[in-house]
Protein backbone atom coordinates (compact mmCIF):
# COMPACT_ATOMS: atom_id res chain seq x y z
CA UNK A 1 0.00 0.00 0.00
CA UNK A 2 3.13 2.65 1.01
CA UNK A 3 4.36 1.81 -2.23
CA UNK A 4 1.48 2.06 -4.30
CA UNK A 5 0.43 5.59 -2.66
CA UNK A 6 4.16 6.78 -2.88
CA UNK A 7 3.42 6.31 -6.56
CA UNK A 8 0.25 7.58 -7.51
CA UNK A 9 1.27 11.19 -7.84
CA UNK A 10 3.78 10.25 -10.27
CA UNK A 11 1.57 7.64 -12.78
CA UNK A 12 -1.47 10.67 -12.88
CA UNK A 13 1.23 12.59 -14.16
CA UNK A 14 2.42 10.03 -16.50
CA UNK A 15 -0.71 9.53 -17.76
CA UNK A 16 -1.63 13.06 -18.18
CA UNK A 17 1.52 13.52 -20.12
CA UNK A 18 1.30 10.22 -22.30
CA UNK A 19 -2.73 10.72 -22.86
CA UNK A 20 -3.53 7.45 -21.06
CA UNK A 21 -6.38 6.84 -19.20
CA UNK A 22 -7.17 7.32 -15.43
CA UNK A 23 -9.21 5.27 -12.96
CA UNK A 24 -10.17 7.20 -10.29
CA UNK A 25 -11.51 5.91 -7.43
CA UNK A 26 -13.49 8.76 -5.84
CA UNK A 27 -14.87 8.87 -2.07
CA UNK A 28 -18.16 10.90 -0.58
CA UNK A 29 -17.88 14.93 -0.24
CA UNK A 30 -17.06 14.38 4.02
CA UNK A 31 -14.52 11.88 3.10
CA UNK A 32 -14.99 10.59 6.91
CA UNK A 33 -12.20 7.74 7.61
CA UNK A 34 -14.66 4.80 5.85
CA UNK A 35 -14.68 7.30 2.26
CA UNK A 36 -10.75 7.42 2.91
CA UNK A 37 -10.13 4.07 3.55
CA UNK A 38 -12.63 2.32 0.83
CA UNK A 39 -10.94 5.13 -2.05
CA UNK A 40 -7.74 3.77 -1.13
CA UNK A 41 -8.04 -0.01 -0.69
CA UNK A 42 -10.06 -0.44 -3.71
CA UNK A 43 -7.71 1.63 -6.07
CA UNK A 44 -4.82 -0.53 -4.70
CA UNK A 45 -7.15 -3.72 -5.06
CA UNK A 46 -7.48 -2.58 -8.60
CA UNK A 47 -3.67 -1.67 -9.22
CA UNK A 48 -2.69 -5.09 -7.85
CA UNK A 49 -5.58 -6.83 -9.90
CA UNK A 50 -3.52 -5.38 -13.24
CA UNK A 51 -0.28 -5.78 -12.99
CA UNK A 52 -0.02 -3.39 -16.25
CA UNK A 53 -2.89 -1.47 -16.30
CA UNK A 54 -4.54 0.11 -19.38
CA UNK A 55 -5.55 2.95 -17.30
CA UNK A 56 -3.85 3.96 -13.75
CA UNK A 57 -5.61 3.99 -11.04
CA UNK A 58 -5.95 6.46 -8.47
CA UNK A 59 -7.48 7.19 -5.42
CA UNK A 60 -8.77 10.65 -5.09
CA UNK A 61 -9.82 11.98 -1.60
CA UNK A 62 -13.07 14.47 -2.39
CA UNK A 63 -12.07 17.42 -0.16
CA UNK A 64 -9.35 20.16 -0.43
CA UNK A 65 -5.83 19.18 1.17
CA UNK A 66 -6.33 22.16 3.48
CA UNK A 67 -9.38 20.18 5.54
CA UNK A 68 -7.52 16.91 5.72
CA UNK A 69 -6.48 17.92 9.25
CA UNK A 70 -10.10 18.40 10.20
CA UNK A 71 -10.82 14.75 9.83
CA UNK A 72 -8.90 13.55 13.18
CA UNK A 73 -9.04 10.02 13.44
CA UNK A 74 -8.14 9.65 9.60
CA UNK A 75 -4.78 11.72 10.09
CA UNK A 76 -4.46 9.03 13.31
CA UNK A 77 -4.94 5.87 11.49
CA UNK A 78 -2.59 7.18 8.27
CA UNK A 79 0.36 8.33 11.07
CA UNK A 80 -0.54 4.68 13.17
CA UNK A 81 0.59 2.83 9.71
CA UNK A 82 3.03 4.78 8.81
CA UNK A 83 1.18 6.34 5.49
CA UNK A 84 2.78 9.72 5.02
CA UNK A 85 -0.44 12.63 3.87
CA UNK A 86 1.70 14.08 1.34
CA UNK A 87 1.09 10.68 -0.64
CA UNK A 88 -2.90 11.17 -1.04
CA UNK A 89 -4.11 13.00 -3.92
CA UNK A 90 -7.19 15.47 -2.55
CA UNK A 91 -10.09 17.03 -4.65
CA UNK A 92 -8.72 20.39 -5.02
CA UNK A 93 -5.37 18.25 -7.23
CA UNK A 94 -6.65 17.13 -9.81
CA UNK A 95 -9.22 18.21 -12.81
CA UNK A 96 -11.51 15.75 -12.84
CA UNK A 97 -13.87 17.17 -15.42
CA UNK A 98 -10.55 18.30 -17.99
CA UNK A 99 -9.58 14.61 -17.90
CA UNK A 100 -13.28 13.48 -18.77
CA UNK A 101 -13.45 16.17 -21.47
CA UNK A 102 -10.35 14.48 -22.87
CA UNK A 103 -11.71 11.27 -22.57
CA UNK A 104 -9.19 9.55 -20.08
CA UNK A 105 -11.33 8.99 -17.11
CA UNK A 106 -13.04 6.36 -15.42
CA UNK A 107 -14.65 6.66 -12.31
CA UNK A 108 -15.30 4.33 -9.13
CA UNK A 109 -17.43 5.84 -6.47
CA UNK A 110 -17.08 4.24 -3.25
CA UNK A 111 -19.76 5.18 0.24
CA UNK A 112 -21.85 7.36 -2.08
CA UNK A 113 -23.78 6.69 -5.16
CA UNK A 114 -25.25 10.03 -6.31
CA UNK A 115 -22.23 12.80 -7.54
CA UNK A 116 -23.48 16.28 -6.71
CA UNK A 117 -25.41 19.05 -9.22
CA UNK A 118 -21.73 20.15 -9.86
CA UNK A 119 -20.09 17.35 -10.82
CA UNK A 120 -23.07 16.39 -13.32
CA UNK A 121 -21.09 15.81 -16.23
CA UNK A 122 -19.07 13.58 -14.58
CA UNK A 123 -22.01 10.83 -14.12
CA UNK A 124 -21.36 9.31 -17.96
CA UNK A 125 -17.76 8.55 -16.71
CA UNK A 126 -19.05 5.95 -14.25
CA UNK A 127 -18.56 2.58 -14.39
CA UNK A 128 -18.73 0.99 -10.97
CA UNK A 129 -20.63 1.96 -7.33
CA UNK A 130 -20.40 0.69 -4.30
CA UNK A 131 -22.20 1.81 -1.05
CA UNK A 132 -23.71 1.13 1.94
CA UNK A 133 -26.92 2.96 2.00
CA UNK A 134 -29.98 2.22 -0.18
CA UNK A 135 -29.71 3.28 -4.16
CA UNK A 136 -31.51 6.57 -4.92
CA UNK A 137 -30.70 6.00 -8.45
CA UNK A 138 -30.49 2.69 -10.69
CA UNK A 139 -27.51 2.75 -12.92
CA UNK A 140 -27.93 0.53 -15.93
CA UNK A 141 -25.22 -1.50 -17.60
CA UNK A 142 -22.23 -0.94 -18.54
CA UNK A 143 -21.98 0.28 -14.74
CA UNK A 144 -21.47 -2.42 -12.05
CA UNK A 145 -23.50 -1.59 -8.60
CA UNK A 146 -23.05 -2.88 -5.59
CA UNK A 147 -25.25 -1.79 -2.69
CA UNK A 148 -26.01 -3.32 0.65
CA UNK A 149 -26.98 -1.91 3.89
CA UNK A 150 -24.00 -3.47 6.04
CA UNK A 151 -22.38 -0.79 9.19
CA UNK A 152 -19.59 -0.09 7.02
CA UNK A 153 -18.77 0.41 3.09
CA UNK A 154 -15.31 -0.82 3.87
CA UNK A 155 -16.65 -4.07 4.49
CA UNK A 156 -18.23 -4.52 1.21
CA UNK A 157 -14.47 -3.31 -0.22
CA UNK A 158 -12.97 -6.21 1.95
CA UNK A 159 -15.84 -8.65 0.78
CA UNK A 160 -14.43 -7.98 -3.07
CA UNK A 161 -10.59 -8.37 -2.21
CA UNK A 162 -11.81 -11.31 -0.68
CA UNK A 163 -13.06 -12.83 -3.56
CA UNK A 164 -9.70 -13.03 -5.31
CA UNK A 165 -6.28 -14.58 -3.75
CA UNK A 166 -5.37 -13.18 -0.24
CA UNK A 167 -1.97 -12.12 -2.15
CA UNK A 168 -3.81 -8.66 -3.16
CA UNK A 169 -4.42 -7.88 0.67
CA UNK A 170 -1.21 -6.61 3.00
CA UNK A 171 -1.09 -5.81 6.30
CA UNK A 172 -1.42 -2.30 6.26
CA UNK A 173 -4.47 -2.19 4.08
CA UNK A 174 -5.81 -5.08 6.50
CA UNK A 175 -5.12 -2.46 9.68
CA UNK A 176 -7.12 0.51 7.58
CA UNK A 177 -10.02 -1.72 6.41
CA UNK A 178 -10.25 -3.27 10.21
CA UNK A 179 -9.79 -0.38 12.08
CA UNK A 180 -12.85 1.43 9.84
CA UNK A 181 -15.33 -1.38 9.89
CA UNK A 182 -14.83 -1.89 14.17
CA UNK A 183 -15.36 2.12 14.25
CA UNK A 184 -18.14 2.58 11.96
CA UNK A 185 -20.24 -0.72 13.69
CA UNK A 186 -19.20 1.04 17.46
CA UNK A 187 -17.17 -2.23 18.51
CA UNK A 188 -19.08 -4.88 17.13
CA UNK A 189 -22.00 -3.56 19.66
CA UNK A 190 -25.26 -4.77 18.46
CA UNK A 191 -27.16 -2.40 20.79
CA UNK A 192 -26.27 0.06 18.40
CA UNK A 193 -27.66 -0.77 16.10
CA UNK A 194 -24.71 -0.07 13.46
CA UNK A 195 -23.41 -3.84 12.87
CA UNK A 196 -24.58 -6.30 10.52
CA UNK A 197 -23.59 -10.21 10.33
CA UNK A 198 -21.53 -9.46 7.01
CA UNK A 199 -19.05 -6.51 9.01
CA UNK A 200 -18.61 -9.44 11.84
CA UNK A 201 -17.77 -11.66 9.03
CA UNK A 202 -14.92 -9.48 7.20
CA UNK A 203 -13.68 -8.17 10.38
CA UNK A 204 -13.05 -11.40 11.56
CA UNK A 205 -11.55 -12.83 8.06
CA UNK A 206 -9.29 -9.57 8.61
CA UNK A 207 -8.40 -10.84 12.02
CA UNK A 208 -8.13 -14.31 10.81
CA UNK A 209 -5.73 -13.68 8.01
CA UNK A 210 -3.29 -11.07 10.19
CA UNK A 211 -3.62 -12.00 13.71
CA UNK A 212 -1.18 -9.03 14.86
CA UNK A 213 -3.95 -6.56 13.80
CA UNK A 214 -4.58 -4.72 16.98
CA UNK A 215 -7.95 -5.91 19.31
CA UNK A 216 -11.00 -4.37 18.46
CA UNK A 217 -11.26 -2.40 21.73
CA UNK A 218 -8.29 -1.23 21.50
CA UNK A 219 -8.32 0.54 18.32
CA UNK A 220 -11.80 1.45 18.48
CA UNK A 221 -11.27 3.86 21.75
CA UNK A 222 -8.15 5.16 19.68
CA UNK A 223 -10.20 6.07 16.94
CA UNK A 224 -12.66 7.43 19.04
CA UNK A 225 -10.18 9.33 20.86
CA UNK A 226 -8.64 10.66 17.96
CA UNK A 227 -12.30 11.77 16.06
CA UNK A 228 -12.84 14.23 19.19
CA UNK A 229 -8.84 15.15 19.76
CA UNK A 230 -8.70 18.74 18.89
CA UNK A 231 -4.99 19.64 20.23
CA UNK A 232 -3.26 19.96 17.33
CA UNK A 233 -6.01 22.11 15.38
CA UNK A 234 -5.57 25.93 14.89
CA UNK A 235 -8.88 27.73 16.27
CA UNK A 236 -9.74 28.11 12.53
CA UNK A 237 -9.42 24.23 12.01
CA UNK A 238 -11.21 23.90 15.25
CA UNK A 239 -14.44 26.15 13.91
CA UNK A 240 -14.73 24.30 11.17
CA UNK A 241 -14.25 21.07 12.23
CA UNK A 242 -18.62 21.19 13.21
CA UNK A 243 -20.01 24.10 11.13
CA UNK A 244 -23.33 25.09 10.09
CA UNK A 245 -23.98 28.95 8.86
CA UNK A 246 -27.72 30.19 8.72
CA UNK A 247 -28.35 33.26 6.73
CA UNK A 248 -31.15 36.36 6.80
CA UNK A 249 -32.17 38.91 4.92
CA UNK A 250 -29.73 41.30 6.69
CA UNK A 251 -27.30 38.25 8.66
CA UNK A 252 -25.41 35.63 8.68
CA UNK A 253 -24.97 33.46 11.50
CA UNK A 254 -22.42 30.41 11.67
CA UNK A 255 -23.05 27.95 14.41
CA UNK A 256 -19.69 25.68 15.39
CA UNK A 257 -19.58 23.05 18.11
CA UNK A 258 -16.01 22.57 19.79
CA UNK A 259 -14.99 19.58 22.20
CA UNK A 260 -12.89 21.96 24.52
CA UNK A 261 -14.54 23.66 27.52
CA UNK A 262 -15.62 26.87 26.69
CA UNK A 263 -12.73 28.29 29.53
CA UNK A 264 -10.00 26.44 27.52
CA UNK A 265 -11.50 27.76 23.83
CA UNK A 266 -11.24 31.36 25.28
CA UNK A 267 -7.90 31.13 26.75
CA UNK A 268 -6.19 29.98 23.19
CA UNK A 269 -3.50 32.56 22.38
CA UNK A 270 -5.15 35.63 20.25
CA UNK A 271 -8.88 33.91 20.04
CA UNK A 272 -10.44 37.34 19.64
CA UNK A 273 -8.29 38.14 16.71
CA UNK A 274 -8.95 34.50 15.45
CA UNK A 275 -12.67 34.71 15.45
CA UNK A 276 -12.84 38.32 14.22
CA UNK A 277 -10.66 37.04 10.83
CA UNK A 278 -12.79 33.38 10.71
CA UNK A 279 -15.96 35.55 10.15
CA UNK A 280 -14.44 38.00 7.68
CA UNK A 281 -13.11 35.57 5.53
CA UNK A 282 -15.94 33.88 5.35
CA UNK A 283 -18.87 36.46 5.50
CA UNK A 284 -20.41 35.73 8.47
CA UNK A 285 -21.98 38.70 10.84
CA UNK A 286 -22.24 36.39 14.11
CA UNK A 287 -20.79 33.32 15.37
CA UNK A 288 -22.23 31.15 18.32
CA UNK A 289 -19.67 28.32 19.71
CA UNK A 290 -21.35 25.62 21.47
CA UNK A 291 -18.97 23.97 23.61
CA UNK A 292 -19.15 20.62 24.23
CA UNK A 293 -17.21 18.62 27.44
CA UNK A 294 -17.74 16.12 30.47
CA UNK A 295 -17.30 16.69 33.88
CA UNK A 296 -15.69 14.77 36.48
CA UNK A 297 -18.87 12.44 36.76
CA UNK A 298 -18.19 12.26 33.02
CA UNK A 299 -21.63 13.81 32.31
CA UNK A 300 -21.47 15.83 29.39
CA UNK A 301 -22.34 19.11 29.72
CA UNK A 302 -22.30 22.38 27.05
CA UNK A 303 -21.76 26.19 27.12
CA UNK A 304 -22.24 28.89 24.84
CA UNK A 305 -20.27 32.00 23.29
CA UNK A 306 -21.65 34.58 21.28
CA UNK A 307 -18.60 36.57 19.25
CA UNK A 308 -19.69 39.96 16.69
CA UNK A 309 -18.17 43.01 15.89
CA UNK A 310 -21.30 44.57 15.91
CA UNK A 311 -22.09 45.68 19.01
CA UNK A 312 -25.87 45.76 18.63
CA UNK A 313 -26.16 42.24 16.72
CA UNK A 314 -24.43 40.38 19.22
CA UNK A 315 -26.63 41.65 22.39
CA UNK A 316 -29.80 40.74 19.86
CA UNK A 317 -28.65 37.46 19.58
CA UNK A 318 -27.91 36.76 23.19
CA UNK A 319 -31.56 37.79 24.24
CA UNK A 320 -33.17 35.85 21.45
CA UNK A 321 -30.80 32.72 23.63
CA UNK A 322 -31.93 34.30 26.62
CA UNK A 323 -35.64 34.37 26.07
CA UNK A 324 -36.41 31.16 24.12
CA UNK A 325 -38.49 28.62 25.30
CA UNK A 326 -38.81 25.99 22.84
CA UNK A 327 -36.23 24.76 24.02
CA UNK A 328 -35.16 26.85 27.25
CA UNK A 329 -31.69 26.67 26.89
CA UNK A 330 -31.36 27.62 30.69
CA UNK A 331 -28.38 30.31 30.45
CA UNK A 332 -26.13 31.47 33.05
CA UNK A 333 -23.76 34.14 32.21
CA UNK A 334 -19.95 33.08 32.35
CA UNK A 335 -17.31 36.27 32.99
CA UNK A 336 -15.76 36.97 29.00
CA UNK A 337 -12.11 37.76 28.84
CA UNK A 338 -13.24 39.71 25.61
CA UNK A 339 -15.80 42.52 24.92
CA UNK A 340 -16.93 40.84 21.66
CA UNK A 341 -17.71 37.62 23.49
CA UNK A 342 -20.77 36.85 25.42
CA UNK A 343 -19.99 33.42 27.28
CA UNK A 344 -23.25 31.19 28.92
CA UNK A 345 -23.03 28.24 31.00
CA UNK A 346 -25.40 25.97 28.98
CA UNK A 347 -27.94 24.07 32.08
CA UNK A 348 -30.13 22.46 29.24
CA UNK A 349 -27.98 19.70 28.17
CA UNK A 350 -30.08 18.27 26.01
CA UNK A 351 -30.39 21.40 23.77
CA UNK A 352 -27.68 20.58 21.02
CA UNK A 353 -26.44 22.41 18.22
CA UNK A 354 -29.32 21.19 16.15
CA UNK A 355 -31.93 22.27 18.92
CA UNK A 356 -30.22 25.74 18.90
CA UNK A 357 -29.94 26.41 15.11
CA UNK A 358 -33.86 27.24 14.58
CA UNK A 359 -33.59 29.40 17.23
CA UNK A 360 -31.39 31.25 15.54
CA UNK A 361 -33.08 30.74 12.11
CA UNK A 362 -35.99 32.71 13.92
CA UNK A 363 -33.98 35.18 15.15
CA UNK A 364 -32.74 35.99 11.83
CA UNK A 365 -36.01 36.19 10.50
CA UNK A 366 -37.51 38.66 12.47
CA UNK A 367 -34.04 40.76 12.38
CA UNK A 368 -34.74 40.93 8.43
CA UNK A 369 -37.57 42.62 8.69
CA UNK A 370 -36.26 45.09 10.44
CA UNK A 371 -37.55 44.13 13.74
CA UNK A 372 -35.44 44.95 16.98
CA UNK A 373 -34.62 42.91 19.93
CA UNK A 374 -34.32 44.32 24.01
CA UNK A 375 -30.74 43.70 25.24
CA UNK A 376 -29.66 40.93 26.79
CA UNK A 377 -30.82 40.99 30.72
CA UNK A 378 -28.34 42.50 32.69
CA UNK A 379 -27.45 39.23 34.98
CA UNK A 380 -24.65 38.55 37.50
CA UNK A 381 -21.90 37.27 35.48
CA UNK A 382 -19.99 34.39 36.77
CA UNK A 383 -16.00 33.75 36.17
CA UNK A 384 -15.29 32.11 33.60
CA UNK A 385 -12.62 29.76 35.13
CA UNK A 386 -15.97 28.47 37.07
CA UNK A 387 -16.71 25.13 36.91
CA UNK A 388 -19.86 24.35 34.89
CA UNK A 389 -22.70 23.29 36.56
CA UNK A 390 -24.65 21.96 33.68
CA UNK A 391 -23.33 20.50 30.36
CA UNK A 392 -19.59 21.38 7.37
CA UNK A 393 -20.14 23.71 5.83
CA UNK A 394 -20.89 25.86 2.94
CA UNK A 395 -20.85 29.53 3.64
CA UNK A 396 -24.40 30.87 2.92
CA UNK A 397 -24.30 33.18 -0.48
CA UNK A 398 -25.40 36.32 1.63
CA UNK A 399 -21.85 36.23 3.06
CA UNK A 400 -19.65 35.45 -0.46
CA UNK A 401 -19.42 38.86 -1.81
CA UNK A 402 -17.12 39.65 1.34
CA UNK A 403 -14.85 36.43 1.11
CA UNK A 404 -11.59 36.85 -0.25
CA UNK A 405 -11.02 33.86 -2.25
CA UNK A 406 -6.85 31.95 -2.04
CA UNK A 407 -4.82 31.99 -5.38
CA UNK A 408 -5.94 29.35 -7.33
CA UNK A 409 -3.68 26.17 -6.94
CA UNK A 410 -2.36 24.75 -9.66
CA UNK A 411 -4.15 20.89 -10.36
CA UNK A 412 -3.12 17.58 -12.32
CA UNK A 413 -4.99 18.07 -15.43
CA UNK A 414 -5.13 21.40 -15.59
CA UNK A 415 -3.85 21.97 -18.79
CA UNK A 416 -5.49 19.70 -20.71
CA UNK A 417 -8.45 22.20 -20.87
CA UNK A 418 -6.57 25.37 -20.76
CA UNK A 419 -8.78 28.34 -20.20
CA UNK A 420 -11.94 26.72 -20.41
CA UNK A 421 -11.75 25.14 -16.75
CA UNK A 422 -13.16 27.24 -13.89
CA UNK A 423 -11.72 27.18 -10.53
CA UNK A 424 -13.06 24.44 -8.58
CA UNK A 425 -16.13 25.81 -6.51
CA UNK A 426 -15.61 24.74 -2.76
CA UNK A 427 -16.51 21.58 -1.65
CA UNK A 428 -20.17 21.51 -0.96
CA UNK A 429 -21.86 20.29 2.50
CA UNK A 430 -21.58 16.72 2.72
CA UNK A 431 -24.69 14.92 1.11
CA UNK A 432 -24.57 12.77 3.52
CA UNK A 433 -24.67 14.38 6.56
CA UNK A 434 -27.69 15.28 8.82
CA UNK A 435 -30.91 16.35 7.55
CA UNK A 436 -30.23 15.51 3.71
CA UNK A 437 -32.49 13.10 1.86
CA UNK A 438 -29.77 10.85 0.53
CA UNK A 439 -28.72 9.68 4.22
CA UNK A 440 -31.45 6.97 4.28
CA UNK A 441 -29.68 4.03 5.43
CA UNK A 442 -27.72 3.30 8.65
CA UNK A 443 -27.04 6.21 10.76
CA UNK A 444 -23.62 7.88 10.86
CA UNK A 445 -22.32 8.13 15.04
CA UNK A 446 -22.03 11.49 15.03
CA UNK A 447 -20.37 13.65 18.06
CA UNK A 448 -23.62 15.25 18.46
CA UNK A 449 -24.80 11.76 19.07
CA UNK A 450 -22.81 10.57 21.18
CA UNK A 451 -22.67 13.49 23.62
CA UNK A 452 -26.93 13.62 23.56
CA UNK A 453 -27.00 9.45 24.42
CA UNK A 454 -24.62 9.46 27.66
CA UNK A 455 -26.30 12.77 28.52
CA UNK A 456 -29.17 10.25 28.43
CA UNK A 457 -27.90 7.25 30.27
CA UNK A 458 -26.66 9.86 32.76
CA UNK A 459 -30.49 11.40 33.03
CA UNK A 460 -31.73 8.26 33.49
CA UNK A 461 -29.36 7.05 36.00
CA UNK A 462 -30.14 9.79 37.80
CA UNK A 463 -34.00 9.58 38.01
CA UNK A 464 -33.32 6.01 39.22
CA UNK A 465 -31.11 7.02 42.24
CA UNK A 466 -33.79 10.06 43.10
CA UNK A 467 -35.72 9.67 46.76
CA UNK A 468 -38.59 9.50 44.81
CA UNK A 469 -37.85 6.16 43.44
CA UNK A 470 -36.83 4.37 46.53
Amino acid sequence: MERFLGGCRAALQECIRSRRAVHVVLGNESCDLDSMVSALALAFFFAKMSPEPRAASIPVLNIPRSDFPLRTESTFLLKEERIPESSLVFRDEIDLLALHRSGLLSLTLVDHHVLPSRDAALEEAVVEVIDHRPLERERGPPCKTTSELVGSCATLVTEKIFQYPVEVLDRTTAALLHGTIVLDCVNMAPEAGKVTPKDVQFAGLLESKFPDLAPRSVIYEALQKAKFDVSGLTTDQMLRKDLKAVSGKEAVIALSSVYVTLQDFLRRPAVEEDLRAFCQQRGYDALVVMAISFNERNEPFRQLAVYSQQGTLRTAVCQSLEASSNPSLHLSPLESPHPTIHAYAQGNATASRKKVLPIVRDFLRDWGRGGTMQPCRKTRAEPVEASPSGTDSRPPERGAAGRKDAPKAQRLGDDLLGDEDALLPPTPMNSLVDECPLDQGLPKLSAEAVFEKFNRIAVARSCEDSPEKK
